[in-house]
This record gives structure tokens, C-alpha cells and sequence, in this order.
């Protein structure tokens, strides 16, 4: 058996270790890697996968080959079809291009594709950051580093699908566009504010969509601007290589309030997080609804006892499981109008994202997170807080639905990999149940899911739990994206587990001349050991 060598020696298996260490995904699992995950595969006059085998003391992926035989190949294998139609896409790193627009590790994410493709992954999910695409000036593009990766992984013969981010993030440090965040140093009312004055600054305030508070501009307007900048750009992407396109919607994406993103010093057990209605503007529309319904005294601002973030929702009166505010006419006004605006601003950006690529080949979607803290109390509370009006009574996702049929948009849900097992008891909580309800709402519009799991480090039995959702009974979900690519994602501990996962979801059978040859895998940006080295390894740190 003849192999491949890509990076035999020390310095080179450093340096791909490094690489994925520093892919921004930070997991003590991924510190001191003792061992080396490897794709081998043997080198043959005809290429034909008979199956994956995995070896635990390495990591070791095998793609098997039949040995040399007389004659040709049969070209009747069947290409890689996923199981009941569940796709499977991972997740890229969150910081593959840098805030400069140039490619972060380049030679570790190139050997993390090839790994992808041999075990028969369909794509890969591309965060595309405004603050990096649009960065110093409104209007002013700089597509180069998302073009070249979009060419990696169309060499690659991989899909992709792009999330679109409006958003900024922590981990990595990936800021709003610079010209954004100093209209917000002079106008901080552009962004979402708490009771006590606090400004979250990872994305703008709902209220401000059709306000012209970006040099004249709207939002709204500033958004489909950045929207057709993309179209044009990737036009001969589309449809070949970019498959769907995200509409970011909020905070990470999702389409909800910023209302848990303080840490909980409650350890395991979060809070019921707060409302997020205290900018000026939030106020001056919650004044004019409660004028317009006739109690004017309804609109001087949020609940007055509520708790705040960390609080639990027996802490004050208006989560109070019986008899509390939430059940009054006033609650119903209230959270009616803090649901609404939630869906309102739903709803404008998937119609932006549909009619911008209404021509395209592309499917479009937006996110739902599954807050699902505190589900089985009466009132939901971390739910209300987050913008969505769903207790004991209401159904708070057939709304959300709506929106997404009527813009013939797809869902994505996350949190697949979450169990009611696995959930601390004293927070009440149930994400089985509640992703029961989103998927019953999606199945009565007529909304297809797509789902993805809450990190790569794991939950636990979080894999198991992926199955268990991508292959029952209801059949709902159709594609599904692994979240997401880094050390850990590559480690010992986690590979030969996703693996498994790959297995399970579909049986890949591939043509021999998908595969890649000799000198396409020796040639690309990988280094590579001696031509004579006979016993040749692909590296995956």
C-alpha cells in the first residue's frame, strides 16, 4: 500500500497543531495534543471507497480502496446520498478571514476541507462579517478574503452556504464596522439598552430600522446595499458552489433581544434575563402604542418588577407562576408589543434577503435560538424576555412561522444536540419540548428546518441527540451544519465521534474520479514530505 505524505516532519506537524489551535475556537481538550489525527488513503491505479474505518490510537480516517485489478472501474457507484435527505455541512472557523480580509491559516483549514470531502461531508458554513466586508466606510467593499474562500471550497467540489453576520462577536473579536461604531460613540440610542441604562453594542437596536442614523441612511437600507454588493460579487457562486444564504437577524444571528448576554453568576442555572425596551427610540414606540390603545400611563417604560439577568423568575412579581404581572392586561400588552416588534423586524429583513436574491439559485433562511431555560414554568420567562410570547396559554412560534412562509424562507435551529437528560433540574428546563413546538409550528406553515448543534465541544450524549432529530419520525429537517471546524473539532477526543456521526446520517459511495489524484493532492498549499517517501500521511492536527 502506497500513501500520500503531506508534512512528515516535526516542524510541520507543529505548525498545523498551532494552526487549528489558533482557529479561535479556545477548548482545554485541545491543549497538548499527544497524538496526530491522519487521512490516509491508498494509492491505486483506480480509486473506488469501499467505506471509512477509524483507528482510536490515532484518529486514523481510512479511506479504503479496492486493491489493483484487471480492467475498468465500474462507473455505476453511486455518489455520496445522505440518509432521508438530511444533508451534512460543517462549520467554518468564525475568524477564517481576519479583520484585514486576508485568510487565517490557509494550509490547516485546506487539509480540514480534504478530510471533509474524503468522509463524504456535503459543505461547509461561511460566516461573512459586515464589520470585515464593510469596514471603514459606508459603501466601501472589500470582498477579497470570503472570494477566496469561496474558491478553496469550490476546488474543493464542496457547497457552501453563507451567514451573513450583522453582528459583532467576542470570541473572536470580530467588531461592527468601524464607521458604524463611532456614529454609536456620538448616538448610543442606536443600540439595544437595559433598564439600567446599559448599552449592548454587538448589533443595532431593532427600533432604528427605518431611522436614517447611519449618515442618512436606514439600516434597513445600509443592509440591502450590503446584500446586492454580495450578489454581484459572488455572482458565479451562485447556485454551483453557494447553495444558501443566512440573513442575520440579531445577536449571534438569531432573530431575538440581546436579553442573556451578561454571564450568569449563577453557575449552571441561568437567570430569566431582561428586557431590552430602553433605548429612546424603543420607548418612544412603546409610547405611542400605549397611546394608540388608549393607556398612555403603559408606556413610560418595561415592567417595573421584573427581575434582571440573573434573577430567578419567583425573584419579583411579574414571572411569578401564579398571579403574576405576566397574566395581566397589562402583561398581555406589554410582552404583545415587545413580541411584535421582534417580528416585525423578522420579517423586513427575510422579505429584504428574498427579494434581493429572488433571482438567485440560493436557498435563504434566518436563525431561531431555542431559549429554553425555564419551559416548564407557566410564564417562560426566559422566552418572554428574549421576545417571544410563548407561556401555557400562547403559542409564541406560530407567529415566527408566518414570517418565515410568507418570505418562503427556511428555519435554522439550533441546540440539536441538546437533551431534557442533561439540563440542571432547578432551571426547569426543556429543550426537547420546545424544539417539539418550533418543529410543529415549521410543519403547519409549511416551513422546511435546518438545524445545527449548540457548540463543538459538546453537550452531553450531544451526538446521539443529533440522530435522534435528524432521523425520526417527523422527517422535518432536511440539512444539518456541524458547528463548527477548529482544534478541538480535529482532536482525538472528538473526531472519531463526528465521524460516527458522518456514518450514521449517510453511506458515502464515491466514483473514482471524484476523488482527488496524485498530483492534485501533492500540489496544493500543504507541504510536502520527500517524492520518495513511500509511506505518505495528510496531516489534520
Amino acid at each position: 500500500m502506497e500513501a500520500l505524505v503531506i508534512g512528515t516532519s516535526q516542524a510541520q506537524i507543529g505548525r498545523a497543531r498551532l494552526a487549528y489551535r489558533k482557529l479561535g475556537f479556545y477548548n482545554p481538550a485541545a491543549q497538548g495534543f499527544s497524538r496526530t489525527t491522519r487521512i490516509c488513503f491508498d494509492h491505486s491505479q483506480r480509486w473506488r471507497t469501499d467505506g471509512v474505518r477509524l483507528s482510536l490510537n490515532a484518529v486514523h480516517s481510512e479511506v479504503l480502496r479496492s486493491e489493483k485489478v484487471s480492467g475498468d472501474v465500474s462507473t455505476s457507484a453511486r455518489r455520496s446520498k445522505p440518509v432521508d435527505g438530511v444533508r451534512l455541512y460543517v462549520g467554518l472557523p468564525l475568524d477564517i478571514v481576519s479583520d484585514c480580509n486576508t485568510l487565517n491559516q490557509v494550509k490547516a483549514v485546506s487539509a480540514g476541507l480534504k478530510a471533509l470531502k474524503l468522509m463524504g461531508v456535503d459543505g461547509v458554513e461561511l460566516p461573512v462579517w459586515w464589520g470585515i466586508a464593510e469596514k471603514e466606510a459606508m459603501g466601501k467593499y472589500d470582498w477579497s478574503g470570503y472570494l477566496a474562500v469561496a474558491e478553496m471550497v469550490q476546488k474543493m467540489g464542496l457547497k457552501l452556504h453563507v451567514s451573513l453576520c450583522f453582528h459583532a462577536s467576542k470570541q473572536p473579536k470580530v467588531s461592527l464596522p468601524q464607521w458604524v461604531s463611532q456614529i454609536g460613540e456620538v448616538q448610543p440610542d442606536i443600540f439595544h439598552t437595559d433598564r439600567l441604562g446599559q448599552h449592548y453594542k454587538e448589533c443595532l437596536s431593532l427600533a432604528v430600522d427605518d431611522l436614517p442614523v447611519l449618515d442618512g441612511k436606514t439600516p434597513i437600507q445600509v443592509y440591502h446595499d450590503f446584500c446586492e454588493s454580495f450578489k454581484t460579487s459572488f455572482s458565479h457562486f451562485m447556485g454551483s458552489t453557494i447553495t444558501g444564504i443566512s440573513m442575520g437577524l440579531g445577536p449571534d444571528g438569531e432573530l431575538r433581544y440581546p436579553s442573556h448576554h451578561r454571564v450568569s453568576k449563577r453557575g449552571k442555572v441561568p437567570g430569566v434575563g431582561e428586557f431590552q425596551c430602553y433605548d429612546k427610540n424603543m420607548l418612544s414606540l412603546l409610547k405611542q402604542h400605549a397611546e394608540a390603545t388608549g393607556n398612555p400611563y403603559w408606556g413610560l417604560g418595561g415592567p417595573h418588577d421584573a427581575p434582571q439577568y440573573d434573577g430567578m423568575p419567583n425573584s419579583n412579581n411579574f414571572f411569578r407562576e401564579h398571579g403574576g404581572s405576566w397574566e395581566t392586561p397589562y402583561g398581555d400588552f406589554f410582552l404583545s408589543w415587545y413580541s411584535n416588534q421582534l417580528i416585525s423586524h423578522g420579517s423586513s429583513l427575510l422579505s429584504l434577503a428574498s427579494t434581493v436574491f429572488c433571482n438567485s439559485p440560493v436557498a435563504i433562511s434566518g436563525k431561531v435560538p431555542v431559549v429554553h431555560s425555564w419551559y416548564k414554568t407557566r410564564s417562560h420567562p426566559s422566552e418572554l424576555t428574549a421576545g417571544f410570547y410563548n407561556t401555557v396559554d400562547k403559542d409564541g412560534y406560530e407567529r415566527i412561522a408566518e414570517i418565515f412562509a410568507k418570505n418562503s424562507c427556511k428555519m435554522i435551529l439550533p441546540g440539536m444536540d441538546l437533551s431534557d437528560d442533561h439540563q440542571p433540574q432547578e432551571s426547569l428546563s426543556s429543550p426537547e419540548l420546545l424544539l417539539a413546538q418550533i418543529k410543529s409550528a415549521c410543519r403547519k406553515r409549511g416551513v422546511q428546518i435546518s438545524g445545527q448543534n449548540s457548540s463543538v465541544s459538546g453537550a452531553p450524549g450531544g451526538f446521539e441527540q443529533v440522530k435522534k432529530n435528524l432521523l425520526g419520525e417527523d422527517g422535518v429537517v432536511d440539512l444539518f451544519t456541524y458547528q463548527r471546524m477548529g482544534a478541538y473539532f480535529f482532536s482525538p477526543e472528538h473526531f472519531p465521534s463526528f465521524t460516527e456521526l458522518v456514518r450514521s446520517l449517510s453511506q458515502p459511495e464515491m466514483l473514482w474520479d471524484d476523488m482527488p489524484n496524485e498530483e492534485e493532492e501533492v500540489g496544493e498549499s500543504l507541504p510536502v514530505g520527500s517524492s520518495s517517501d513511500k509511506n505518505l500521511q495528510m496531516q489534520v492536527a
